[in-house]
């Protein structure tokens, strides 16, 4: 965008340039009347340049500045979100071990209990 708009200016000061020459060079004044018409039309239209051009890159920066700053808050609520899911995937993994745990219990307390009754049967 700001070659966009540094193009706009060079092109806004080249034509106010040659418009003003060729209105100075048409209008019926001496020479050193017409230089000193060129150089002032020329001053004044150079001051206009930098104030235009101050003003774009102002705004450039203003630009910039609230994109970095919503990135930044784009960037917090990311990570605080993160954190989030990663206590949730925490505390789900905490319970899976839980009943995995639960389940091994339980398979081998069947366990112990199918072998005693093998052997009690065996035995009687």
């Amino acid at each position: 965008m700001p070659e966009k708009g540094g193009d706009f200016l060079k092109g806004l000061f080249i034509g106010g340039i040659a418009g003003t020459i060729l209105g100075i060079l048409y209008a019926p004044k001496s020479g050193e009347e017409t230089r000193e018409d060129i150089a002032r039309k020329t001053e004044e239209l150079l001051a206009k340049a930098k104030v235009d051009y101050e003003n774009v890159l102002e705004r450039s920066r203003k630009t910039y500045e609230s994109a970095v700053k919503r990135l930044r808050e784009l960037e917090a609520t990311a990570k605080e979100q993160v954190g989030h899911f990663e206590e949730e995937v925490s505390e789900i993994a905490g319970r899976g071990t839980e009943v995995l745990h639960d389940g091994k219990t339980r398979l081998k307390r069947a366990l112990d209990a199918g072998v005693e009754a093998f052997k009690e049967e065996k035995n009687s």
